[in-house]
Parts: structure tokens; C-alpha cells; sequence
């Protein structure tokens, strides 16, 4: 395997994910505050699907006038996270199995592209470190059986890749998409069986984007994205029917389907 090549840092900003938190709102303008504050009720079930209210109700919740409360709601629901039906109140919204395949559709293809790109531009040793540092803390909490946490580094490992791309088009719409999945994510987190096999595509990929190899990044994350979307949506219909999950495959390695 090469060694993390000397290259460039990228930004440090991450790519636009942003776990749900209240920390310095009050600090922030009145529509930031808003669009926060909301989002932060909906992304933690503080509003649960299926909510509706009226503008006036929710710039009472929030204690803000109509108009910046206005603003956040029509900027979540661009992101997908809210639906406003004129004359009939904000609602939040639900997300069905087909909604979160489709969401994952989009999602998946968006971030393996990214992975390839890291790949093809090179990670500094710097990088490199600060990646596996998150790996080992994940397969810390795998072994600890805390799957909560595991899966809060699982998406800053992912949003780390995703920030080292430089392509701020592709950042963007990932970013759009970051709060459907979350939810979607949310709501089987503590169903999921301990993520022995993600730690190990995980390092599959690292090992990839260390040797500066697009083709094999974009095939280790292409492996990793189709079974966890698979896990999650199995996960999903069996958390919506009281039935037991199916069990998700291990897609084969390129060396695997060679063999004889």
C-alpha cells in the first residue's frame, strides 16, 4: 500500500452536516435562529411526523416573530424536511420505506462519487491521521456494544471524506440530503446489529484512498453504501411492521468474484 501522499490540505470545514444542537443560539440572527431551532425539534422527534401547525403557532413555539420563522420554514422544506400547504399549516414530514430508498438513491451515488474524488486528489498525512483516528474511536465503541455513538462517528467519518473532495457543487447537494437520511437513520439506530462488517469496509476504503487508487475507492465505498443501504432499509420496514429484519448479504470483494 503507498503512503499518504504530501498533498495540499483541503478546506477544514466539513461538508454541510451539522448534528442537531441548540449550542449558541441565542447568539445567532433571528431566521438563523429560527431555521436552527426547528430543525433541531424535528431532527431530534421534538416534532414528531405528522405535525402540522399554523405560522402563528410555530412563531409562538419558537418566540419569534411570523416572518423569520417564515424563512426557516420554507428553507427546511427545500430540504425536505417540512411541508407548507398554503391556508392549511406547516406539516412535518413523514418518510416512508419508498422515501428513503429514494433519498438513499441519491445520497449513496453522491457520496461514493465524493470518495472516488478524494481518491483521485490525494490526502495529506495529516488527513490521513485525523481519518483513522475517527476509524479506531468507531471500533472502539463496535467492541463497547455503544452503537449510538458508533453511529455519530460513522457520519463524521463520512462527512470528513466528503469535505476533502473540493467540489463544493457536490458538498452542497449532499448537504441538502443530510437531514432526510438522519432521520431515516434515527429512527432504526438502535436496531442495527453491532457494525463489525462497516468497520472493516471502512478500513477497505481508507486503504484505497492511502494508495491514491479512484477505481478501487469508488468500488470499496460502492460495496459499503449498497449493503448499508440495504441493512437500513431492511431495519426501516421491519421498525414500521414489528417484523424481523432480513438478512443483508456481504457483497463480494473484486478478489471473491475471480475466484474459482
Amino acid at each position: 500500500m503507498a503512503a499518504a501522499r504530501e498533498v495540499r490540505p483541503a478546506s477544514p470545514r466539513r461538508a454541510v452536516r451539522h448534528h442537531p444542537t441548540l449550542a449558541g443560539l441565542a447568539e445567532l440572527p433571528a431566521r438563523d435562529r429560527a431555521y436552527q431551532d426547528l430543525r433541531y425539534r424535528i431532527l431530534t422527534g421534538r416534532l414528531a411526523p405528522g405535525t402540522t401547525l399554523l405560522e402563528t403557532e410555530l412563531a409562538a413555539l419558537l418566540s419569534l416573530s411570523r416572518t423569520p420563522v417564515r424563512e426557516a420554514a420554507i428553507r427546511l422544506a427545500e430540504e425536505g424536511l417540512l411541508e407548507i400547504r398554503p391556508r392549511h399549516g406547516i406539516t412535518v414530514r413523514s418518510l416512508s420505506p419508498g422515501d428513503v430508498r429514494d433519498i438513499l438513491d441519491v445520497f449513496s451515488a453522491l457520496e461514493i462519487k465524493a470518495v472516488e474524488l478524494v481518491a483521485r486528489r490525494g490526502i495529506s498525512v495529516a488527513e490521513a491521521a485525523r481519518l483513522d483516528a475517527l476509524l479506531d474511536r468507531m471500533e472502539r465503541n463496535t467492541a463497547a456494544g455503544d452503537i449510538a455513538r458508533w453511529s455519530d462517528l460513522d457520519d463524521d467519518f463520512h462527512s470528513s471524506l466528503v469535505a476533502l473532495c473540493n467540489n463544493p457543487r457536490l458538498q452542497r447537494t449532499l448537504g441538502e440530503y443530510w437531514g432526510q437520511q438522519y432521520l431515516a437513520r434515527q429512527m432504526v439506530v438502535r436496531l442495527r446489529p453491532l457494525p463489525l462488517q462497516s468497520d472493516i469496509e471502512h478500513r477497505e476504503i481508507m486503504a484505497a484512498i492511502k494508495a491514491g487508487d479512484p477505481a478501487a475507492a469508488r468500488a470499496a465505498h460502492t460495496r459499503h453504501r449498497d449493503r448499508a443501504d440495504h441493512l437500513q432499509l431492511s431495519l426501516l420496514h421491519a421498525h414500521l411492521s414489528g417484523a424481523q429484519p432480513a438478512p443483508v448479504p456481504i457483497p463480494p470483494t473484486p478478489e471473491q468474484e475471480e475466484s474459482p
